[in-house]
């Protein structure tokens, strides 16, 4: 997947991203730093793009006491 491919995001993240940067070019951003900040924001929050099940973690047991 090459840099700045978006495939790998979801509906949400999408959205989510669009949302960041309209309010960033709002404000009075240049489109192309509200768009990184968007994605960079996007990131930072959900960890990147969409997760397969792969190496997903088992449950944590419950302590009790």
């Amino acid at each position: 997947m090459p840099r700045g491919d978006k495939s790998a995001y979801t509906a949400a993240q999408k959205r989510k991203a669009a949302h960041i940067e309209e309010s960033y070019e709002a404000r009075g951003r240049d489109p192309d730093e509200a768009e990184r900040i968007a994605w960079a924001t996007v990131n930072k929050q959900d960890g990147g793009g969409l997760k397969t099940s792969k190496g997903s973690k088992a449950p944590v047991p419950r302590r009790h006491g």
